[in-house]
């Protein structure tokens, strides 16, 4: 049974984070807040996409805590050798070269009025 002085785990101090800040400061990774300010929700959702393929079952605290702080340092290292352009883990990114054939929308500043 867990009391009520025990302190949440990880992954529930993790669901309240409101900023990318705070997941770097929760698990205790290093960061250049240049690279954070261009690509924090990159970062973040690349993080996610590492997440969805953890199981934590059964795991204590300390494991849970040690996977999520490499999860969070590996997807950061993939921004600072990267740019988000580059890893297209948002939808929209992806989809601007999935299909390099279609012809894009070009309209000349000359031709507006």
């Amino acid at each position: 049974m867990i009391s009520s002085s025990t302190p949440a785990g990880i992954l529930d101090r993790l669901s309240k984070a409101s900023s990318a800040e705070d997941f770097f400061s929760l698990l205790g990774v290093d960061y250049d807040p240049k690279i954070v300010n261009v690509a924090r929700l990159h970062i973040l959702k690349r993080m996610g996409q590492y997440f969805a393929e953890e199981q934590f079952t059964g795991a204590e605290e300390p494991a849970i805590r040690a996977r999520c702080k490499a999860m969070l340092e590996q997807a950061y290292a993939d921004f600072v050798s990267s740019t988000p352009i580059d890893q297209r883990v948002f939808k929209v990114l992806k989809d601007a070269v999935a299909d390099p054939k279609k012809a894009v929308a070009f309209v000349a500043l000359s031709e507006l009025k």
